[in-house]
């Protein structure tokens, strides 16, 4: 290959009918099959293929990418031009091209591909060519129309020319890169709207949100998915994939497939099972590495990962696995926005409850893993299911997750889990939707662990988990309120209906603990904590609680009150502040009881 995307020349071996030029009509005459004018075979020499960088590349929008390589769309016709030293007669002439991609490349597999002129000669040929309008056939100049399925597999592939039946090896034509389209009907990842394919595509800058559901705060980050070695960094990414390593060839056919790239993605992006892109730490600890509050941007973390021998960048959290999963799907061509939801539970055991665990002197460590994190970030990748219903019923934003939260058929990923699955309590389905359902409509349940070591339910929260889910709005920097993509309005009866739903098509009761004959209704006292002024990290904060009683009889109180730092996941960290209190509360009345000034002069979130 030359630097300007020619490859050297050659010559082809065709089967050429003589021409003749009739006077009266000055145009040349090709002679029928048979026809005694056919000469023997002759050999035409050619050189200078053309591979219309600019103009492909322009036409696939990969020019961002690059202008020195071919890299184009699947589905999607490409030109590539040759200058003969003799005429060419597309329709009798045989012009042989293939293309290859991965080891033992084949057929059957779909990551090889013989194909060419005259056009009738190979119909099961899954990549198609034809004659472009623009050629002068009797100057020499034949430009091919080459089309590769919408399905084919992504990835580098060779490709390769020869005419003569006879011939063992083609003349190699160079490399072109394929991507996904999502500008063509037939992908799977094709995005019916041109300012949704800008904004999820093609767009390199974008914003991440993070805080808490009522101090939404927002860091803005550089996907740089057109970055000049990016594109090469994410194909590393699938050729070390472990399922790559197991079987390659299998791997590379498998590649044809928006769902399965997204999966292996979403494991290597993490480095917990594999060589995968980024090490998570939570403890605040990033001796040898970065604290993950450094990192803005992706093409610095995945040139470090390449740059060290695939080995993992230290250190990474939700976000920033997120920010870069979304960089290597959208270099990849599938289309993909980072998703934040507040109040996200981690739900580890399936059952689609968060279990809280108190004391007569307040929060203790937790018995069950379970978490509700200030936030969780992961990302939707837009994509058809057919794997999961024969019409569009699933088709749409997935959502996949980076983040090494639950192993998933033995793998640290997650998804892609079909939002509209998700919304409709379609738990039952694959991949991971139980875990995401539970990440944004799991109930919360609050126990009362006595003194003997038994827990007593006190009450079911069903509202907090998942707030303000939110995303970059497309073409500005608004935030965009998607939770109603994810589960109907908290308090609705239809929000109730389809929770209930998704525990029976778990097969789990729907309350396990009502055998031992706990009340979960409405307390006799209830209680809430209302934020005077607002948080802010250094200074005091004022708060108050709120008691109500729906009790006929006075109730004297005994109130522990119990401050604890916690981690954004969810994980006490430290105690800041205990005060015991008694108040008498009377029958069916409120009474309001002002906290003393609570010192925030440590912090009580960390990132």
């Amino acid at each position: 290959m030359f630097s300007d995307g020619t490859a050297a020349g050659g010559s082809i071996q065709v089967e050429t009918p003589q021409e003749t030029v009739s006077e009266e009509q000055g145009h040349s005459v090709v002679p029928a099959e048979g026809d005694p004018l056919l000469c023997p075979q002759t050999q035409l020499h050619w050189d200078t293929p053309y591979l219309c960088l600019v103009k492909n590349n322009t036409a696939h929008k990969t020019n961002d990418i690059s202008v020195n390589r071919l890299i184009v769309r699947r589905g999607q016709s490409f030109l590539v031009t040759f200058e003969l030293h003799d005429p060419s007669r597309p329709t009798t002439d045989l012009l042989e091209l293939m293309v290859e991609t991965g080891p033992q490349p084949s057929e059957a597999l779909g990551t090889r591909s013989v194909f060419g002129l005259p056009e009738g000669r190979w119909k099961g040929s899954s990549w198609k060519v034809k004659v472009h309008q623009g050629s002068v056939l009797l100057a020499g100049s034949i430009t091919l129309d080459i089309t590769s399925p919408a399905d084919a597999p992504v990835g580098e592939y060779s490709l390769s020319v020869k005419t003569s039946a006879t011939a063992s090896v083609g003349s190699s034509l160079g490399k072109l890169l394929l991507l996904f389209n999502p500008w063509c009907q037939e992908d799977w990842v094709h995005l019916p709207e041109e300012e949704e394919r800008q904004e999820y595509v093609m767009r390199e800058q974008g914003l991440v949100y993070k805080g808490s559901e009522k101090y939404i705060s927002s860091m803005a980050w550089n996907f740089g998915q057109f970055e000049d070695d990016i594109v090469d960094i994410c194909l590393k990414l699938l050729d070390v994939n472990p399922k790559c390593l197991s079987d390659p060839a299998k791997d590379f056919s498998a590649r044809c497939n928006p769902i399965y790239v997204s999966r292996v993605v979403s494991a290597m992006i993490n480095a917990n099972d594999d060589r995968g892109v980024l090490m998570g730490r939570w403890d605040g600890q990033y001796d040898g590495g970065m604290s993950p509050t450094h990192w803005n941007g992706s093409v610095e973390v995945l040139r470090r990962w390449l740059k060290y021998g695939s080995n993992p960048v230290k250190y990474g959290q939700c976000w920033v696995f997120a920010a870069v999963m979304c960089t290597v799907l959208r270099c990849l061509g599938i289309p993909c926005r980072v998703v934040t939801n507040f109040q996200s539970a981690h739900d580890t055991d399936k059952n689609l409850t968060i279990d809280d665990f108190f004391s007569d002197y307040g929060v203790r460590p937790k018995q069950s893993p379970d978490s509700v994190w200030n936030y969780h970030v992961w990302v939707e990748a837009w994509m058809r299911r057919p794997d999961l219903s024969a019409g569009s019923l699933y088709d749409g934003w997935q959502a996949v997750d980076p983040t090494p939260q639950e192993k998933s058929t033995d793998v640290y990923c997650c998804g892609p889990a079909p939002v509209k699955a998700i919304l409709q309590g379609h738990v039952d389905l694959k991949y991971d939707v139980p875990f995401v359902f539970a990440e944004v409509n799991a109930d919360r349940v609050t126990w009362m662990v006595l003194a003997d070591g038994s827990k007593k339910k006190i009450f079911t929260d069903s509202g907090s988990v998942g707030q303000n889910i939110s995303t970059k709005a497309v073409g500005s920097d608004k935030r965009v309120d998607i939770t109603a993509n994810y589960k109907h309005a908290e308090g609705t009866e239809k929000e109730r209906a389809v929770y209930n739903q998704a525990v029976k098509r778990l097969n789990k009761p729907e309350d396990e603990e009502n055998s031992n004959g706990i009340h979960d209704g409405k307390p006799d006292v209830s209680m809430k904590i209302v934020e005077l002024t607002k948080p802010v990290s250094g200074k005091d904060i004022d708060l108050k609680l709120v008691l109500n009683s729906n009790d006929s009889e006075t109730r004297t109180l005994v109130i522990n009150v119990n401050v604890q730092a916690m981690r954004y996941t969810g994980i006490p960290s430290s105690q800041i502040q205990t005060e015991l209190k008694e108040q008498k509360l009377l029958p069916n009345q409120g009474r309001v009881k002002m906290f003393q000034t609570l010192s925030m002069s440590r912090p009580t979130r960390f990132n």
